[in-house]
């Protein structure tokens, strides 16, 4: 068992911050962990189209949650919205997208659950410099990770791509997260369930885990994250630790 010692700085002080079980105890790591969040820390995208279903459902156009998964995930929000549209034959209310994210909001207050092993993942390589580069709004990064009790393991160090000029698959967020650490591209391990997330890190320079652990993933996501780049495939956290161990130790 490792020896305890004191953690550098807030983001490893909190009361989870338990230094038994940490990879690199006293360490000096070159490199940084970037995480995208939605599918990967947290087990939010089952929930977040769960909810898109019933809304579409309620408006005259039945859907269920593996027809939203199909036809909206991943997606661009003006071309979902574009097909929402063509679906129910008419343009949606003006408020549409505001009271979908309210009620997507008030149903992660009570669902929201962590993809399985993330946390103790996050906690086990706390020495490591680390951040969420995510396209999600820092509204809603910041209440995820207030129901999963993960605010004080990010810190300030919580990205959103209404911070860059590009989203993802442009590489810009994971470039200014990895400003943000002061790391060079080729020395951060991003880990990512999304195509697009995928082509944003390879384009960017860096390391890429695709994550299919999500209670979202379909049969057949794993073969999308590899053509859209991903040469390191995980099932589970303790696939993602298994590599990161390879990639911090050279």
């Amino acid at each position: 068992m490792f020896d305890c010692f004191r953690l550098r700085e807030s983001l490893h002080s909190g009361p989870h911050a338990k230094c038994a079980n940490l990879i690199f105890p006293g360490t000096e790591i070159v490199g940084a962990l970037i995480f995208d969040f939605d599918g990967v820390i947290a087990d939010s995208e089952a929930i977040a189209n769960t909810v898109l279903a019933e809304t579409v459902t309620r408006l005259g156009h039945s859907t269920t949650l593996d027809e939203a998964l199909t036809r909206y995930s991943g997606r661009r929000w003006d071309e979902a919205v574009a097909e929402i549209e063509a679906a129910i034959g008419r343009p949606l209310p003006s408020d549409f997208s505001g009271q979908l994210k309210l009620a997507t909001l008030e149903r992660f207050r009570t669902d929201l659950k962590e993809v399985s092993g993330a946390t103790d993942f996050i906690r086990r390589f706390a020495d490591i410099p680390r951040c969420i580069a995510s396209s999600s709004s820092i509204d809603r990064l910041q209440l995820c990770l207030s129901v999963l009790a993960l605010e004080a393991e990010f810190g300030s160090h919580v990205f959103s791509a209404d911070m860059v000029a590009r989203g993802k698959p442009h590489p810009d967020i994971f470039l200014f997260a990895a400003g943000k650490l002061g790391v060079r591209p080729d020395e951060c391990l991003v880990i990512e369930d999304s195509a697009g997330g995928i082509k944003a890190a390879v384009a960017a320079g860096m390391t890429v885990v695709g994550l299919c652990a999500a209670s979202h993933i379909r049969e057949g996501h794993d073969l999308k994250l590899r053509d859209a780049g991903a040469v390191h495939l995980a099932h589970s956290w303790s696939d993602v630790e298994s590599f990161a161990l390879r990639f911090f130790n050279g």
